[in-house]
């Protein structure tokens, strides 16, 4: 959740300033969601990348608890403090500058430039204190939608946020719908698990609980709740990191010899674990840089925010969103378990919203999306509109045969394919069907692979992704969701084929299958030697096949049958001569290197004679 730590290079957007705006607002304020006002807001934000004529390629950071406006480049001079996202934010970079113009506001109720309570009241011309209103989430998206329009920005391309960032989103998305092209939301959640509120709420008692907080106006005294500010911090701070990396970096380590134990250390409960030492530095710093009040009013706003207000569940409040959203998990985040993610991402799914989804390896736990970018850069990258390649299935040529058996096994699925369909792609590997169905047939849908390479290669050509394993079923997806499902030499290399297979007629109208045929009259002979079968269907060498169920065309065929399966189409690849007059006396079995399979629920559905299809060389 902090993003101060986060150290860069000076490359990318160079030296650049914070501005400061005041906000035009009705005579009577900006009114809160508590049903209180204010007079009167500043806000300080920073800008990176030219703003096109169009006004229409701006992307919006919404900074996470502890951030503040400077997410790029050196602030005032070329060895100033570097951004908290500077490797995300530049030209090439994952938030290219070369295409976009970037956008991050310091939050209200912050103390970086935006108002907040140490902000002086108009009023009084003191310091807000205990006179600052509560604000809410949709108080912050408040101001950033005021600071947009007052700076001529109607629409944005983009709003990106991790944590409590990612709330921010959230509530942009459902409340200004029309607003936003594309939403990211990393490591958040529609709300915090009650073990997120109780780390908080410890927080919050360890400033209030300061003899110098002094409810809230401790600024003319000179001395603040710091060590109260500190104590929430490292409460705080250790659900920033993952147990594992806790571990890696401190285990039972002590400090090293000469290491000066705290001031405070007379009173004998202090240690010498280094973890004890990490803590107190990143406590001390906390204090440098905050503002007690701001770290109790954000925290309160990001313990009150539930996406379940008034809505039954998180479906029916998605139904609101209109923009492609990303949902980022992170694997090792305690925080925002990756579960919460996932459920965001099943919610919009089931309301039929454009959504992709990904769970990125993390070590480090939830500080991880400013930490560990590579994975994290490329997916933003590929996921914002106009950057992206923009790379389609380009035909093989016709001189390699195993990419001429591939093309017509392409030509046949669109054959089998509605005009105009909703079509997933299970194990879409880097979506060159999903881009060949889409080019030829005009089709929709969507694509699941377990590969990250896969995914981002994937939303860089413009589909929707769900990164996950099939092998754990399409629970994410509802009932008739799709026209159809295509596993696409996908069924054998998967360890749970009938979970798959069911699954699949779940969640589309019919499926289409195409396998490799360990029955052809090839593979038979290289059996018969003593050898395992290699060549046509089955390129690989025994040690290093992806195929882990080898099966033929009538196992597939027994397998729909005891299933209640019905089979409303054949079509059968033979790889040369041979194999083609086999399929043609009618030794389908035998003859075919490659089998397409269409499947329904309808057990009364049967094929008549199978199809023969020769589209290769031989």
């Amino acid at each position: 959740m902090d993003e101060t730590d986060i150290t860069g290079t000076a490359a990318g957007v160079g030296v650049v300033q914070t501005h400061h705006l005041a906000l035009d607002l009705p005579p009577e304020g900006l009114p809160l969601a508590g049903g209180e006002h204010l007079s009167a807001i500043d806000v300080a934000y920073e800008t990176y990348g030219a703003l096109s004529p169009e006004r229409d390629n701006v992307i919006f950071i919404c900074h996470a608890l502890t951030g503040d406006a400077h997410v790029a480049g050196r602030l005032d001079t070329s060895d100033g403090p570097v951004g908290w996202w500077d490797e995300m934010i530049g030209p090439g970079r994952g938030i290219d500058t070369d295409f976009y113009h970037v956008i991050c506001a310091n939050t209200l109720g912050g103390c970086s430039g935006t108002t907040g309570p140490s902000s002086p009241n108009p009023h009084t011309g003191l310091p807000y204190g205990a006179n600052f209103p509560p604000i809410a989430v949709s108080d912050i998206v408040d101001v950033h939608v005021r600071l947009l329009r007052q700076l001529g920005i109607e629409r944005v391309a983009a709003v990106i946020g991790g944590s409590f960032g990612g709330m921010q989103v959230l509530d942009w998305l459902l409340r200004y719908p029309t607003q936003v092209r594309r939403g990211i939301c990393v490591a958040s959640a529609g709300s915090l698990s009650a073990q997120a509120l109780a780390f908080d709420i410890v927080g919050r008692s360890a400033i209030t609980s300061d003899p110098h907080w002094n409810q809230g106006d401790y600024y003319a005294s000179g001395q603040g709740p710091d060590q109260g500010l500190a104590l929430a911090r490292k409460v705080g701070h250790i659900t920033y990191l993952s147990p594992g990396i806790m571990t890696d970096k401190f285990g039972r380590n002590r400090r090293v010899d000469g290491a000066e134990a705290p001031e405070d250390a007379d009173h004998g409960f202090r240690s010498d674990f280094q973890v004890e030492s990490y803590l107190e530095h990143q406590g001390a710093k906390f204090v440098q840089r905050f503002d007690a009040n701001s770290y109790l009013h954000i925290t309160q706003a990001m313990d009150e925010y539930d996406v379940h207000d008034r809505h039954a569940s998180l479906a029916e409040a998605f139904e609101r969103i209109r923009s492609k959203v990303l949902i980022v998990a992170l694997s090792e985040d305690w925080l925002f378990p990756p579960e919460q993610s996932w459920e965001m991402a099943r919610a919009l799914l089931q309301v039929g919203k454009p959504v992709s989804f990904c769970r990125l390896h993390a070590p480090h736990g939830h500080d991880a999306f400013l930490i560990d970018i590579e994975h994290m850069s490329e997916v933003v990258r590929a996921f914002l509109p106009w950057v992206s390649s923009g790379g389609h299935f380009e035909p093989a040529s016709g001189g390699d045969i195993h990419a001429a058996a591939r093309r017509r096994e392409f030509e046949l699925i669109a054959g089998m394919v509605p005009r105009e369909a909703r079509v997933l792609d299970l194990g879409c590997g880097s979506g060159e069907l999903l881009g060949y169905l889409r080019e030829q047939r005009g089709t929709s849908g969507m694509g699941i692979d377990i590969d990250i390479a896969h995914l981002i290669r994937c939303l860089d050509d413009g589909h929707d992704m769900f990164q996950t394993d099939m092998d754990d079923g399409l629970s994410m997806i509802p009932d008739d969701s799709y026209d159809c499902a295509v596993l696409c030499e996908t069924i054998q290399v998967v360890h749970k084929p009938l979970l798959v297979l069911r699954e699949m007629l779940r969640v589309a109208r019919e499926g289409i299958v195409s396998f490799p045929n360990f029955a052809n009259w090839s593979h038979r002979l290289q059996l018969g030697r003593g050898r395992m079968p290699q060549g046509g269907a089955l390129p690989y060498e025994w040690h290093n096949t992806p195929n882990i169920h080898l099966f033929t065309l009538l196992d597939f065929k027994e397998l729909c049958r005891r299933e209640g399966l019905g089979i409303s189409e054949i079509a059968c690849l033979p790889d040369n001569r041979a194999s083609r007059l086999l399929i043609g006396m009618g030794c389908c079995n035998l003859g075919a290197d490659r089998v397409l399979v269409r499947v329904t629920r309808n057990p009364d559905d049967q094929p008549g004679r199978c199809s023969q299809h020769i589209g290769v060389q031989g």
